[in-house]
């Protein structure tokens, strides 16, 4: 058993401290790092995959539990391994655990599969002890014998390789079942390199952006959230100088791999083979090599390939120590590079606070990446920066003349300030870009409504809703535009379609309300109205619309209370004020009625019906004080 523990420890040294301060120290350096951002927001992707994902219960979990199979992984591997008696059983139940882990993270992540990768790797090289060259050299020698083969059967790793093989499979068909069979569809600025029609472009393009990968890994300096639409240019000629990159990384790599296939020293072969296929393998789905990724670079395709590089770099400096007499000067250059590396971390956990912070860092990153300008537009304009949006958003056009989503969001800021025109061209060019674009047809009537161009504003609508059936949003603009054609029947069977697509669609059946008080339908417009508040119980704006229905029909006490609970949802809308003393007024609670009114004319003292109102009012109740005397 001792000498067991002793080749493990060869393979993993232990810790120079004791195990409790070196779990205290590393989780002390790891807080530091992130501390910044514990309670910062969902931003960019996550709002999607989290924020807004109704199976967030999952997905949002698929990371922690990748990080989690690590840890258990390595723990029942290295206990498997000390207790010689059950290693089997313990690595076996190990094996299955991954399986189950490694099936949660694919089932949102990419690098789902290469957590089974990984643990095939642990266990052959660490667990087997799988001698590499020598089983090579057997077998191209047909060298029957084969020890290992007969080593590893009775240690049980073909049984836990095959269960890996198996669940792998499993996990594979279980997201193909989910996902479908069709591979993601991406476009040109997601990963230019793969539409370059030359096989050698796209050869050398690859392997620039594998050396960019190793370079985030070597120096994580420059960091962005996004790396395509410009970011960087593709390589189209052997004189541009990028190429010596790639050339610089393979003769690294390759380096690495003859050391540790030739190396005499077996410690140093196991090693070395185990880094190389932590750093390698979970970045093969990432390559391009297997299927069209949708990104140039990407971070998150490194956190598995990091432990390899760790792995090197610590093995590097332990060999580096013992060929040398100034350790201190090592000592002193590894805590150099933590420390760099420790403040990297903190600035960049602080830039994932929130979007305006994650997106501005990105401006001096990628200057040329159109998707950056459009992000930092989008934030200002959420932030109701308009002027400074309008200037992001045009940058991003020009970086992209055909970035349509920037187009759409440009000409819905144009049509909010009235600057109608420029906005109907830009939508118009976005469309005829790419036709299938629902929201920028939606868009593109409601310009051409506000322009009085109904036929052409109604035909926008309907291409909107034929490339995209489900769009509630889309019925109710074209049914404001019946409603402003007088097509009543039109309108309330338009909002009616956005409300049975989204039942919570508050302004559709506020307007159902509305078109159908306003044409004397009392009795429907109630039915309409409880039909909706049953669906948005908490909506002061159709209680307010169902409690005017109900005080046109005399209901009084109803109407009151509907109108009391939208006042104190919405206290200071001097219209719900305003509309409780018209009811006073006529229910005859003339005092009430006045004290609301003026309510009301405080909140809005422009109101002219309310302003005419209390003028009547005023005069009634002085009618009533002189008949009194």
């Amino acid at each position: 058993m001792a000498e067991l523990d002793a080749d493990l420890d060869h393979i993993l040294p232990s810790s120079v401290l004791p195990p409790f301060w070196a779990k205290l120290v590393v989780g002390f350096v790891s807080l530091v790092c992130f501390a910044r951002s514990y309670d910062g927001d969902f931003v960019f992707d996550d709002s999607e995959a989290i924020v807004n994902n109704k199976v967030a219960g999952v997905v949002g979990r698929a990371d922690l539990l990748g990080a989690l199979f690590f840890l258990l992984s390595f723990l029942g591997y290295c206990k498997a391994f000390r207790e010689s008696n059950k290693e089997g059983t313990h690595s076996t139940f190990w094996v299955l655990l991954s399986i189950l882990l490694g099936a949660v993270a694919m089932l949102c992540k990419e690098q789902g599969i290469t957590v089974l990768g990984l643990n095939a790797i642990f266990d052959i090289l660490v667990i087997g002890k799988l001698n590499v060259l020598e089983m090579v050299q057997k077998v191209l020698h047909k060298d029957k014998s084969l020890e290992n083969i007969r080593m590893l059967r009775n240690g049980g790793l073909l049984f836990r390789m095959t269960l890996l093989a198996l669940g792998g499979a499993g996990v594979l068909y279980v997201r193909w079942k989910i996902m479908g069979t069709g591979p993601p569809a991406f476009t040109e600025v997601d990963n230019p390199a793969s539409f370059a029609d030359s096989v050698l472009v796209r050869a050398i393009n690859y392997n620039y952006y594998y050396s960019l990968h190793a370079w985030l890994l070597l120096c994580p300096w420059w960091l962005c959230f996004d790396w395509s639409m410009g970011c960087i240019p593709l390589i189209k000629s052997a004189g541009d100088w990028r190429v010596t990159a790639p050339a610089a990384l393979w003769l690294g790599l390759i380096g690495l791999i003859c050391r540790a296939l030739c190396s005499a020293d077996r410690h140093r072969r196991r090693i070395l083979t185990l880094s190389l296929g932590f750093l390698i393998i979970p970045f093969l789905p990432a390559s391009n090599l297997f299927f069209r990724v949708g990104f140039v670079v990407a971070e998150r395709v490194l956190y598995l390939p990091s432990a390899g590089y760790c792995m090197l770099l610590t093995f590097g400096f332990g060999a580096l120590s013992k060929h040398t007499k100034k350790k201190k000067w090592i000592a002193a250059v590894i805590l150099g590079i933590l420390f760099i590396n420790v403040l990297r971390c903190v600035i960049r956990s602080g830039e994932w606070r929130n979007e305006e912070q994650l997106f501005r860092s990105a401006l001096s990153v990628c200057p040329l990446n159109a998707k950056v300008h459009y992000n930092v537009g989008k934030n200002l304009a959420d932030r109701g920066n308009q002027t400074a949006a309008i200037r992001y958003y045009r940058e991003a056009v020009r970086l992209n003349p055909k970035y349509v989503h920037a187009m759409n969001n440009l000409g819905n800021i144009l049509k909010e300030r009235n600057e109608l025109q420029e906005a109907e061209e830009l939508l118009s060019l976005a469309v005829q870009i790419q036709p299938d674009f629902a929201a920028a047809w939606m868009n593109l009537g409601i310009v051409q409504n506000s322009l009085k161009r109904f036929e052409a504003a109604e035909q926008s609508y309907r291409t909107a809703i034929k490339h995209r059936r489900k769009y509630p949003d889309c019925y109710y603009n074209l049914g404001r535009l019946y409603a402003d054609l007088n097509r009543h029947v039109d309108a309330l069977n338009a909002w009616r379609n956005a409300t049975v697509l989204k039942p919570e669609h508050s302004l559709a059946w506020n307007n159902m309300i509305i078109l159908l008080d306003n044409t004397g339908n009392l009795a429907q417009a109630e039915a309409v109205g409880r039909e909706a508040l049953e669906l948005i119980p908490n909506d002061h704006s159709l209680m307010f619309s169902l409690a005017n229905v109900l005080g046109k029909s005399q209901k009084y006490k109803e109407s009151e209370a509907l109108f009391l609970k939208a006042i104190k949802a919405h206290p200071n809308a001097a219209s719900y004020h305003g509309n409780l003393a018209v009811l006073y007024h006529r229910w005859g609670h003339l005092d009430l009625a006045k004290k609301h009114y003026e309510i009301s004319l405080q909140l809005d003292p422009t109101a002219s019906g309310t302003k005419e109102n209390y003028g009547l009012l005023r005069r009634k109740l002085e009618q009533m004080q002189k008949k009194d005397v």
